[in-house]
């Protein structure tokens, strides 16, 4: 329940200049003992009268505190309270020397006179024309915060995301809000279009309104390339945006028209998929369409240069494969060394088990061999530092090796500054979105090889586009199917049953009477409620107890949905109360995250070195400086209170952000609540991110609508038509 304390400010305990995070001390009337209050509190200080709402808490360490959620703030009115505030080192060039003289010239009227005449304080010893100037933009600076920090909780802006738009737009913050409030939507993460639209109405701007309606349509395309999608269809988009806004269709387009002619969005007009004779536009955001193009023009110029050989004979190259490998390629693995070394760009994709690891080995050796320079990458941490593992060879992530500069916003490898390499090896291809490719590939030089792999019959990636796929279909560049599954592989029964889910076949269920240790089990179960107790059972007991996998490094849950109560949040709510007994909490936005909480990073953070779907584990909540720490295998990165909408539990993650990694077990429920989400590739996802175990758990039917629906939802993306 809210309540309000107002008193005068006696001092303040601690200050975080990023966040604004303050520990401060308030003197109530009526109360003998100084009240402790917390909070985001941008532009306080001591000799201040603060009314703040908000409520009691108590804190592990320092005890009974009042948590503020909002506050405003009254300059003093006595000579006591003045002089106190002015010599706090509020105002550079004032401190409690020059505070005292101050107030004993100018009596109650001393903040008036500071802030109406400032000339007058000449009149102060002590007080020249240098040290006026610096006086003056002292007080208009700390004005600008309090004057800032008031006019956004005045409407409705908490004081979190306060701060941030404070530190976002320093004091042109209340005109950047005034003349255009979406813009907080796309320069501050944490606040989306929802929240900025409330703040819109707060300050009057019509529902009607075009800027109202730009923003809506920018946000729908934001949200569909979420989905997946490098564009939208013109009728589309508008129908969408029609029903999110719930204004007129002639105000939305007169919005996709403004955004088109100040470079927002771009249209084009191509022939329709099914009916040729007709015209249809797409509506991209400038930066995809961008890539696309980009990344379509970069491919086929790459494909015309032609290729220099390795002055190398297949004999020689055999000896080199034999002696660096000590293994004997198959024949479809010779046919993809082959192809690699005599093609610009060529893609190798395969299953499980098909051999794509000894083949990039394979290429890796000869190429070495032929005295050329390698690079691999991959686009997660986790897939590079598994392709180093297994190549021995050290391999990057795309962001790294491309050097990307935050302090720039860009990377730093491109066509003006390509990539020092003879050879570009990219595994897990199918996770790399248009966006990222393109940038890949303009770094690519053109005297260079470019060597795709992946598995296209995995997801697509998470982020926009369906590259891998579109590059195949496009039949313009080299493919090597990879389809023999080698013996040792094949007695994995998560390998052979990838591949009969991968061609629509049930998977093998071994005899659970049997008694032996198999690596894959189905459990039937159709009771939802039922699905999720058992699966908190085998997380905490029975697989922990039978294989010997820890139940936070080793066993990953993995979901198709976010909602539901088979849904990654109570998935992850029930097993974070399960697995994790810290009463070491912090709670931020609506989420509670606990000392020892496995979480991932839903976003690319370029400062922190940290990017979408990466998993760590919180080693540290520290109150005192506001900071939460997460250990990411090989190094800890710091999190600010306010930068925790970043993370989320990860105790269950969807098979979307499961992609380019590798768990000992993964559980997989597979329910008609999911029908929607019910595709092969993904149960296909799922099924291969285990090494040890995998645990399906649900309905025999929903399994079947999975098999039986190859058809994928379709990406809205053009890649594929540009190449031909």
């Amino acid at each position: 329940m809210s309540e309000a304390l107002e008193g005068h400010l006696e001092r303040i305990v601690y200050f975080n200049e990023h966040n604004h995070y303050t520990v401060a001390k308030l003197k109530v009337k009526g109360n003998p003992d100084l009240v402790t209050i917390v909070g985001r509190l941008a532009g306080i200080m001591p000799g201040q009268v603060l009314e703040v709402s908000g409520s009691w808490e108590t804190h592990p360490k320092y005890g009974r505190q009042f948590k503020a959620a909002s506050y405003s703030i009254s300059l003093p009115a006595h000579m006591h309270g003045i002089e106190k505030y002015l010599g706090s080192g509020l105002i550079k060039g004032i401190g409690p020397a020059m505070a005292k003289r101050l107030v004993g010239r100018f009596k109650e009227k001393t903040l008036e006179v500071i802030e109406h005449s400032p000339d007058n304080l000449l009149e102060v010893e002590g007080i020249g024309e240098k040290k006026l100037q610096v006086i003056r933009e002292a007080w208009e600076g700390q004005k600008d915060v309090r004057d800032v920090m008031i006019f956004l909780q005045g409407h409705g802006v908490s004081t979190g995301y306060s701060a941030k738009i404070f530190n976002q737009y320093g004091k042109d913050a209340i005109r950047v809000v005034r003349e255009n409030p979406y813009s907080l939507a796309s320069d501050i993460f944490g606040i989306g279009f929802l929240i900025a639209d409330r703040i819109a109405e707060k300050i009057g701007i019509a529902k009607n309104a075009v800027i109202r309606a730009e923003a809506g349509i920018l946000h729908v395309l934001e949200r569909m390339s979420d989905e997946g999608h490098v564009f939208a269809l013109y009728d589309q988009l508008l129908d969408r945006a029609g029903r999110l806004l719930e204004i007129d269709r002639n105000v939305l387009e007169t919005a996709v028209k403004h955004l088109a002619e100040s470079g927002h969005i771009v249209l084009e007009d191509f022939q329709g998929e099914n009916d040729l004779s007709k015209t249809v536009t797409a509506v991209y955001l400038k930066a995809f369409y961008t890539a696309e193009v980009g990344l379509a023009d970069r491919l086929k110029a790459l494909l015309s240069v032609p290729v220099k050989g390795l002055g190398m004979d297949a004999g020689r190259i055999e000896k080199v494969v034999l002696r660096r490998l000590a293994v004997k390629l198959s024949k479809e693995q010779w046919v993809g060394l082959q192809t690699a070394h005599s093609s610009k760009v060529s893609i190798i994709t395969g299953g499980p088990g098909t051999g794509k690891t000894t083949l990039v080995k394979a290429i890796l050796a000869v190429f070495e061999a032929a005295g050329k320079q390698v690079l691999l990458c991959a686009p997660t941490g986790r897939a590079a530092k598994r392709l180093s593992e297994v190549t021995g060879h050290e391999a990057k992530t795309i962001h790294r090796l491309l050097a990307y500069n935050f302090k720039s916003g860009g990377f730093q490898k491109n066509e003006k500054d390509p990539l020092d390499a003879d050879v570009v090896i990219v595994d897990e291809t199918s996770m790399v979105d248009v966006f990222l490719m393109y940038h890949l590939i303009k770094a690519v030089p053109m005297t260079a090889v470019l060597i795709l792999v992946g598995d296209v019959y995995q997801l697509p990636s998470v982020g926009p586009g369906n590259v891998l796929r579109d590059m195949i279909d496009s039949q313009q560049v080299p493919v090597v199917f990879l389809k023999e599954i080698f013996r040792q592989a094949r007695e994995s029964l998560i390998i052979v049953n990838a591949h009969r889910i991968n061609q629509g076949f049930a998977p093998t269920i071994p005899d659970s009477n049997r008694g032996t240790m198999e690596d894959f089990y189905f459990i039937q179960q159709e009771d939802p409620e039922k699905v999720l107790s058992t699966i908190l059972e085998l997380c905490s007991e029975r697989i922990p107890d039978r294989f010997k996998l820890d139940p936070l490094s080793d066993i990953q849950v993995l979901s198709p949905m976010h909602k539901g109560i088979i849904g990654t949040i109570s998935l992850n709510h029930v097993l974070q109360k399960a697995l994790n007994p810290s009463d070491d909490i912090v709670e931020h936005t609506g989420r509670t995250f606990k000392c020892g909480d496995k979480v991932m990073q839903i976003r690319n953070n370029y400062a922190k070195d940290v990017f979408n779907g990466d998993i760590g584990t919180i080693k540290r909540i520290d109150r005192d400086i506001q900071k939460v720490i997460v250990h990411y295998e090989s190094r800890s990165v710091d999190y600010e209170f306010d930068q925790l909408d970043e993370l989320v539990l990860a105790y269950a993650v969807s098979v979307h952000k499961s992609q380019g990694s590798e768990y000992g077990a993964v559980i997989l429920p597979v329910m008609t609540q999911h029908f929607i989400l019910l595709q092969r590739n993904l149960i296909y996802t799922g099924v291969t991110r285990a090494k040890k175990l995998v645990v399906l758990i649900g309905s025999k039917q929903a399994l079947a609508i999975a098999l039986r629906n190859d058809r994928p939802q379709k990406r809205m993306t053009r890649l594929c038509d540009r190449m031909q």
